[in-house]
């Protein structure tokens, strides 16, 4: 369950980055547009980042299910980490989408 914990830290890391510099295209995209571009592209790159993350948490969970292994905790944790990492990655998404 610690490596769950773990990765989970890291996708709100990543989030955050992502959150970060799209914020930043935003402030800048008027005086420099190529500066703004920079910052979008990063932001999505960050939440490539958030995706290999998740892949990675969800093939952890898979293993231990295929081993009918899963401690309750483990499912409860990523359950309640993976619903708001999902609304916040959304929200940062509408962001992104928005801009270009």
């Amino acid at each position: 369950m610690e490596i769950i914990k773990q990765i989970s830290e890291k996708i709100d890391e990543e989030l955050h980055d992502a959150e970060k510099y799209i914020k930043c295209a935003y402030k800048v995209d008027e005086q420099y547009p190529q500066l703004a571009d920079v910052y979008y592209k990063l932001s999505l790159e960050e939440m490539n980042h958030v995706t290999m993350l998740h892949d990675a948490v969800v093939r952890i969970i898979d293993e231990y299910k295929q081993r009918n292994e899963v401690p309750r905790e483990m499912q409860i944790l990523y359950d309640y980490l993976h619903d708001r990492q999902i609304k916040w990655a959304a929200k940062i998404k509408s962001k992104q989408e928005q801009f270009k």
